[in-house]
Parts: C-alpha cells; structure tokens; sequence
C-alpha cells in the first residue's frame, strides 16, 4: 500500500481506504469482521462510516448500526484494531438522522458524541460533514442545482459556527482532523478562508464522487484542493459497480446492487453503460482486470489521497485487493483520456 498524507493535516493514509456502508444491511457482521481483518492484513490504514450507515437501503431503524459493527470488531480485536483509523461523517439536512435537522454546532457535537460510544472509540481520526446544509449538485442532483436561491449572508453564518464548533473539538481530543463531502469549490475555499482568519482547524480532505464515468471534481474542486492542501477521498471509484462489466447491456444481476436500486442512484444511463462497456474493453485489451484499471486510474490522479473500496462481500473485496500493487502505464493513462473525451459526462 502507497502511504500518501491526508491533506495537510499531518496524518497519512494508504492509498485505498475501506468503506463500510452496507455493514449490516448487505453485508452481515460476520463478513464485516472478515473484511475489516482483510483490510488490516493487507496495511490498509483508514476505514470509512457515516452516523447514517448501512445503505442500500437507507432506513430509520437500521441508523449507527454501521459503526456499532465497527465498535464490537474494535473491541474483539483489542489492540489490533488501531491499525485502521476511523473516518465517520455527520449528516445534514434532509437525511433520516434527526429528521433531517440542519447541522449546528449543537448537533455535530451530539453526533459525534453518538458516534464515539457506537465505536467504542474515544477519538475520530477524520470527522467529516456527509454534505452542506445550503444543498450541493452530487448525487446527480446537478440537474435542479440553484445556488443563485442560496442565502449568502446565512451559508457563511453556517460555516462559521461549524468551524468553531470543529476548532474546538480537535481542541478537546475528541477529533484529530476534519473533512467535507459532497461540496463544492465555493465551500471548500470560504471554510479555509475562515479557518486561517481565526485560527481555526482547516479542512484535510473531501469526500466526492470520482470514477471514469463521473469526474466533475476535476472542472473545479481539484483546483480548489491543489491550492487549499485538501486530498481528495473518492468515493464509488467503480460507479456503483457499473466499470465491473456486470451490469453490462443493461443487465440486473441477482445479487446486486441494482435488485433494490435498478437505477444506481441515477447513475445507470445508457451512456453510463455504453461508456463502461469501452473502459472493460481497454482493460482486456491490455490483460486487465477492469476492476483494478478503473481504481489505479483513481490512484493515479493529482489530489487524490484515497480511494474508498466498498465491496458488499469479502469475495469482491479480495478481487479488489489483488490489484492494489497496480500502476498504469503513460500509453494505457493516454487510452483512457481519448474515452473520456468521448464519453464526457456519461451519467
């Protein structure tokens, strides 16, 4: 595993982190435990969660038992659980946590509180905002995106007590750095602008969607991160599982992830699929496993601290894991770009 820094913050990560979110819906505890010991046999640094997992589906009564698997895993392994770090997220407003209360400082601090006895923990290595409470355009919410209804004045009141409320937290051990997903340039850039104005704890990473058929982070975000010292935490690096190949001709798999979510999230367009079915073909053509093609692509983009691998069994996470050693080739990544230029903005 290439160790990489998590931002500016001062900690490093591998250059694949684990995701969790569908321990305890699609993946039972016991294969949970199976991929978290995976993980650690592999020198995989950082786990990712989230106060609203599992998913797939999301569901009220099923809320925080992602990271109470975390935390019995934690207490059955002992010492050797603190070989992965501990990422986690806050949710905002709109989701099932809190009835979809916006985040406050009251509220983050409550979450977090929350989430350390889940796992068992007694600090976060990475707490980060799931989304902004003003709204953001990923999860292909870009079609009705209006930040022009947005109350300037209100967003960066917003902002502001967050990061005063995280300042503090870090200053009371129970956070060691923070991050943002699904945001924007604007969000990123205003909150290290504050946090440097009042001393404040900057942003280390983000968490956005990146993949070979989705890569909006690099028209504005990637700037923003290159300037600000924030390292990119890319999340569904296999577009939900569609650069696998297996949804290919619009094909649903039982099990899969389409059996209960047929469109992916909006993600399974027939462009999406036309694009796939061009990227598995560049990695046969090349002897490879799409699978490891599509994450080394991740890997090797400028920004990019981690890569999240979410994979709903042990089997799949032990496909994943078999091409962790690769690196693409000037004339494969020279491939990839003339796709890219043909198929844009796939889905």
């Amino acid at each position: 595993m290439e160790i990489r820094p998590l931002g500016r913050s001062g900690l490093t990560t591998t250059h694949f982190c684990l995701g969790t979110m569908t321990f305890g819906s699609n993946t039972d505890e016991a294969d949970a435990f199976r991929q978290l010991d995976m993980a650690v046999d592999a020198g995989i640094t950082l786990l990712d969660a989230a106060e609203m997992y599992p998913v797939n589906p999301v569901l009220k009564e099923t809320i925080g038992n992602t990271e109470a698997i975390i935390g019995r895993w934690r207490a059955a392994r002992g010492a050797g659980a603190d070989a992965l770090q501990i990422a986690t997220k806050c949710s905002g407003r709109g989701s099932m946590v809190r009835d979809g209360a916006t985040v406050t400082p009251a509220t983050m601090r409550a979450a977090l509180e929350a989430s350390l006895k889940r796992l068992q923990a007694e600090t976060v290595d990475l707490y980060q905002l799931h989304w902004p409470s003003r709204g953001t355009y990923h999860f292909r919410q870009y079609w009705g995106y209006a930040p022009e209804k947005q109350d300037t004045a209100q967003a960066r009141d917003e902002l502001a007590a967050l990061v005063g409320c995280v300042t503090d937290l870090v200053a009371e051990g129970k956070i060691r750095a923070f991050g943002q997903s699904n945001e924007t340039a604007w969000g990123l850039t205003s909150w290290q602008a504050m946090a440097k104005a009042t001393g404040g704890t900057p942003i280390a990473t983000v968490q956005n969607e990146y993949n070979l058929l989705c890569r909006l982070y690099d028209t504005d975000c990637a700037e923003a991160c290159h300037h600000e010292g924030i390292g990119l935490l890319a999340f569904s690096p296999l577009a939900a599982g569609i650069l696998t190949g297996k949804y290919s001709g619009n094909a649903i798999p039982t099990p899969s992830r389409r059996v209960n979510q047929p469109e992916l999230g909006g993600r399974a367009t027939p462009s999406a699929l036309d694009a796939a079915d061009a990227y598995v073909a560049l990695a046969q053509k090349h002897g490879l496993d799409p699978v490891h093609m599509a994450l080394a692509f991740c890997s090797s983009r400028p920004t990019m601290a981690s890569s999240i691998i979410g994979a709903t069994t042990s089997a799949q996470l032990e496909r994943i894991l078999k091409g962790a050693d690769l690196r693409l080739g000037a004339d494969l990544l020279a491939e990839i770009e003339l796709l890219y230029r043909k198929f844009p903005r796939p889905m």
